[in-house]
């Protein structure tokens, strides 16, 4: 990689550590989402904690971190500066940098916004695919956990079917895998029956 694509790589990572939900929660509520529900960053808490605002805002703002170094990367290639390799390593860095912040002591959140954000300028339709069972499962179980889960394991699977390119499938068999095992408290509440649903009440998961 060329210095411009190292520095590419490096900002992703550390935009994508930004840790919008607690900055939200605090600015709008003096609230810390890492004392209340399941104690994440991500929107889910932050909505939990300080309201729909806040977690439409934390929502928002996952998402545009992931957009905007993976569009620079997209670019970069389309301009002849690089390859699908580059977009790979960018997207992985602005995920990595959500669920590992260098901020945050590298405790983060589990990295669904933002994995949706860096597909949509880079592979769009298996993104979108894999919102659609995002969807279809909040519907039937109301249970984002689950939701995000069953989104991650049909990502890669959208991908390989459409025909992306090697750097993309491997991106997204690891966004796949590390969203899962982020999930392992949550797999361990929906076997319990524990797990909070969309609209329930919630309760400190420890």
């Amino acid at each position: 990689m060329s210095a411009a694509q190292l520095l590419l790589v490096a900002a992703a990572y550390l935009l994508g550590a930004i840790p919008f939900g607690l900055l939200f929660t605090r600015w709008l509520t003096g609230k810390d989402p890492r004392q209340f529900g399941s104690g994440n960053i991500g929107a889910t808490n932050a909505s939990r904690t300080g309201g729909k605002k806040v977690g439409l805002l934390t929502l928002a703002a996952d998402i545009i971190k992931g957009v905007i170094p993976v569009a620079i990367a997209v670019q970069f290639v389309n301009s002849g500066s690089g390859n699908e390799w580059l977009i790979a390593a960018t997207a992985v860095a602005a995920f990595l940098g959500h669920v590992y912040p260098v901020y945050l002591g590298f405790k983060g959140g589990k990295g669904v916004a933002t994995m949706f954000g860096v597909l949509i300028p880079w592979q769009p339709i298996a993104g979108l695919i894999a919102f659609a069972a995002w969807l279809i499962a909040i519907w039937l179980s109301r249970y984002v956990a689950l939701a995000s889960i069953l989104a991650g394991l049909t990502l890669p699977i959208a991908a390989w079917l459409l025909g992306a390119s090697a750097a993309a499938i491997y991106a997204c068999v690891f966004f796949c895998i590390l969203m899962t095992l982020r999930h392992q408290s949550n797999i361990q509440r929906l076997l319990a029956g524990t797990e909070n649903r969309v609209g329930g009440s919630t309760k400190r998961a420890e």
